[in-house]
């Protein structure tokens, strides 16, 4: 009944009260972002672009800015229905294998379009249209059309979730979704 995208590896009953989304304790998004002069092709879809060398330290400098618990405002659309912007970042990682980028990010909740909108303002500070610090500015402004536009939905991937042990789930590393061997 499924599509062919779509495996059931391992389902069970769970108690009452748990809740898929609310009962998580943190989330893990990658976004894969192609960076090369020439647009991907057998990738098209699956990766974001951008033509321009980025310089990554910079932007590991950057997505620093963004660990902790901060209001987040400025990276959240304009449609989103949270109560509160304020979300604890625990973790940003970038990392680089040939002409792609990897970003992950693990926070006890998102706001509605944040990763896409964090990664526009680091394309922004790679490209060197912005200095790292410029993240910290934005968060401490709390306006969302001081940041950089909102990239390309194409490379976002929820990459895992982890719940409370005593909901006595397991967790599958092996599920985590394959990204090809991009070679270098």
């Amino acid at each position: 009944m499924l599509p062919d995208a779509i495996a059931v590896q391992w389902s069970a009953p769970v108690a009452e009260d748990f809740h898929a989304r609310y009962s998580a304790v943190s989330r893990t998004y990658r976004y894969v972002l192609y960076n090369h002069a020439v647009r991907p092709a057998l990738l098209a879809g699956r990766t974001g672009w951008f033509h321009l060398p980025l310089d990554l330290e910079k932007m590991r400098e950057a997505a620093n800015c963004l660990v902790g618990e901060h209001d987040f405002s400025s990276f959240r659309s304009a449609e989103c229905q949270a109560k509160s912007p304020v979300r604890t970042m625990q973790s940003v990682a970038i990392h680089a294998r040939g002409a792609y980028l990897f970003f992950d990010f693990t926070a006890n909740a998102f706001l509605h379009h944040m990763v896409r909108n964090i990664i526009g303002c680091l394309v922004y500070v790679g490209k060197g249209k912005h200095s790292p610090a410029w993240i910290s500015e934005l968060m401490a402004a709390r306006d969302r059309r001081r940041a950089a536009p909102t990239f390309a939905a194409d490379g976002l991937y929820l990459f895992g979730v982890r719940y409370d042990s005593r909901w006595s789930l397991p967790s599958f590393p092996d599920m985590l979704p394959i990204v090809p061997d991009l070679g270098q």
